[in-house]
C-alpha cells in the first residue's frame, strides 16, 4: 500500500536541514532554472500545459492556461502573487511545505515568473505563521546570495525581485482579489470582476495569482517533463498532491499521492479511524466543501470524483469525524468561523452568517422550533450564489450538505441539546474533564 504514495513535493521533508538551500541543491534544487531559461516563456507555459496541472487552491483551474490569459502587448508590469493565506478549517499543506522546503516554491516562482514576463513576484503570507514567514525570507535571501535571484539570473539575462509580504490575518484574504486589495495596502475585500487580475489586477496590472503548491509544483515537471507528471492522477485531474488528513484517525498528517486516491486507502495509510470507532462522516476538501458519509469512501479524490456526489476537491483537506461527533455541533463552529471572517461587504453574507449562527445554535441548546430545519435552508438559499465570493457558497455547503445526511439530527435539536446526544468529551482526541464543553 506505500507503493501508493509519490512523494515528489514532499521528498526532502525529511532530509536534515531541508529548508537550508545546501540541502536543497544536494537533492538537485534549482537545476530546473537552467532547463527553463533554455526555453521561451511560451514554451514553459505549454509544457506546464501539456503536462495537465490544475491549480491546487481549490478550483483546480488548468495553471498554464492562466499564465497564458496574461495579455503580452499591456504595457504596464506583469506580477506573480503566490497566495500563501492558508486558513481554512482543517486545510494543512501549503504551510508544511513552506516550513520543510521553501526553495521548492522560490524556484516554482522564478520558472512562473519568467514564462509569464514578471520581474516583480509577491508572495502573501498568513502573518500569524511568523516561523514560516522568517522561513522563506530566510530562503529568498540565501537565493540572492546563490544567484538564483535578481539580475541576469544564471547569466539568462533575466531579472527577477521576489517580495515576501505577511497578511493581517483575514480569511477573506485568501480571496484573490481581496489578498490584492490588502497586498495594496487597503482592507481586504473581493472585488467586482471583470476586470479580472490577468488584465487589472495587483497596481491595475496584469496579474497571476497562483496557490502555493501550484507553484512549487512546476520546477519538478520543467525537470521531469509534462508525459512524467500527466502519468500520474486521472484523465482530467493529473499529477500527485498532497492530502491533509486530520481528525479521528490513528496517524493524522500529509500523504502526497496521485489525484484519484480514495479515502479508503489514505485511512489504510493512516491506521484507520481510532481504535473503537467508526467513521461517521467527513470533508474532502476543507470545511467549505459539503460533507460526505462511509458511502463515498470509495469515490476518486479528484476533482470529477467530488463533483460527481455534490461535493468538491477543494484544498484536499480531509477532515474525519467518528459518531462520538455531533454533526450539528461541528456545523455550528464551521459557520461561527465564516460568520467571524466575513469582510461584510455582501448583505447576504453579512447577515445571513449572522442568522445561521443564531439558528444553529438553537438546534445546538434543543430549543429549535419545528420547521426550523426548512427555515435553515432558506437561510442558505438566500445567501448562497449572491455574493460577491465564494466566502458565503462555503459557509452554507456545510449547512445544506449536513442537513441533506443527517437531518433526523437536526430534527432532534427540536427538544433534545446536542451535548446530551453527543458529550464533548467523548469525541475529544486528548483527555477532557467529565462535563465539559470544551
Amino acid at each position: 500500500m506505500t507503493d501508493l504514495l509519490t512523494p515528489v513535493l514532499s521528498a526532502n521533508w525529511g532530509t536534515a536541514k531541508s529548508w537550508d538551500i545546501g540541502a536543497y541543491a544536494a537533492g538537485g534544487g534549482y537545476a530546473a532554472l537552467d532547463k527553463a531559461f533554455a526555453m521561451t516563456p511560451d514554451q514553459v507555459t505549454e509544457l506546464v500545459k501539456d503536462a495537465g496541472l490544475r491549480g491546487r487552491g481549490g478550483a483546480g483551474f488548468p495553471t498554464g492556461m492562466k499564465w497564458s490569459f496574461v495579455p503580452k502587448d499591456n504595457p504596464n508590469p506583469k506580477y506573480l502573487v503566490v497566495n500563501a493565506d492558508e486558513s481554512e478549517p482543517g486545510t494543512c499543506k501549503d504551510i508544511p511545505l513552506l516550513l520543510a522546503s521553501p526553495h521548492t516554491l522560490v524556484e516554482g516562482m522564478i520558472i512562473a515568473s519568467y514564462a509569464i514576463g514578471c520581474h516583480t513576484a509577491f508572495v502573501y503570507i498568513r502573518g500569524e505563521v511568523l516561523h514560516v514567514v522568517r522561513r522563506l525570507r530566510n530562503a529568498v535571501e540565501q537565493a540572492y546570495a546563490a544567484g538564483h535571484l535578481g539580475k541576469d539570473i544564471h547569466g539568462s539575462g533575466y531579472d527577477l525581485d521576489i517580495i515576501v509580504h505577511a497578511g493581517a490575518g483575514a480569511y477573506i484574504c485568501g480571496e484573490e482579489t481581496a489578498l490584492l486589495d490588502s497586498l495594496e495596502g487597503r482592507r481586504g475585500q473581493p472585488r467586482l470582476r471583470p476586470p479580472f487580475p490577468a488584465v487589472a489586477g495587483l497596481y491595475a496590472s496584469p496579474t497571476v495569482i497562483n496557490n502555493v503548491e501550484s507553484i512549487a509544483t512546476v520546477p519538478s515537471i520543467v525537470v521531469n517533463g509534462s508525459s512524467w507528471f500527466s502519468a500520474m492522477g486521472t484523465e482530467k485531474s493529473k499529477g500527485m498532491t498532497i492530502y491533509s488528513l486530520s481528525g479521528h484517525v490513528t496517524r493524522p498528517g500529509q500523504f502526497e499521492a496521485p489525484l484519484g486516491v480514495t479515502l479508503r486507502e489514505l485511512l489504510e495509510l493512516s491506521g484507520g479511524i481510532r481504535d473503537g470507532h467508526q467513521l461517521k462522516f467527513w470533508t474532502p476538501g476543507g470545511s467549505s466543501t459539503p460533507i460526505l458519509t462511509g458511502e463515498h469512501l470509495d469515490v476518486p479524490l479528484d476533482y470529477e470524483g467530488m463533483a460527481g456526489v455534490g461535493s468538491m476537491l477543494g484544498t484536499k483537506a480531509l477532515q474525519v469525524f467518528d459518531e462520538t461527533v455531533s454533526v450539528v455541533r461541528t456545523t455550528l463552529r464551521w459557520v461561527e468561523f465564516y460568520k467571524h471572517e466575513s469582510c461584510g461587504k455582501c448583505t447576504p453574507c453579512r447577515e445571513g452568517s449572522w442568522w445561521l449562527v443564531q439558528l444553529l445554535k438553537q438546534f445546538e441548546d434543543g430549543v429549535a422550533a419545528p420547521g426550523d430545519v426548512d427555515k435553515l435552508l432558506d437561510i442558505c438559499d438566500n445567501i448562497g450564489g449572491k455574493s460577491f465570493c465564494a466566502l458565503a457558497d462555503g459557509a452554507v455547503a456545510c449547512v445544506t450538505s449536513a442537513v441533506r445526511h443527517f437531518r433526523p439530527e437536526f430534527e432532534a435539536g427540536y427538544h433534545t441539546p446536542a451535548r446530551e446526544l453527543f458529550p464533548y468529551g467523548r469525541s475529544a482526541l486528548f483527555e477532557v474533564p467529565e462535563g465539559s464543553h470544551a
